[in-house]
């Protein structure tokens, strides 16, 4: 299984905290689930907590973070 945690706004926009998926090949694969739908294409992703491109390989026990892009000021 792949946990799945949101972060900030997608909390609401995707309805959920965290989630446990089954495993997928890449993180990109494993986006194109339909629960996805609503994350924006500039969301931040990161696997096991080190930023991570939809091309990034998978494997059970992984975790994969959501975060919506950071804004200074």
């Amino acid at each position: 299984m792949i946990t799945v945690k949101c972060f900030a706004r997608y909390r609401a926009l995707l309805g959920f905290t965290a989630i446990e998926l089954p495993a997928a090949p890449t993180l990109g694969e494993l986006l194109r689930d339909p629960r996805f739908k609503a994350l924006p294409k500039d969301a931040l992703l990161a696997v096991n907590q080190s930023f991570a491109a939809p091309t990034t390989p998978l494997s059970d026990g992984d975790e994969v973070a959501l975060m919506p892009p950071v804004s200074g000021g």
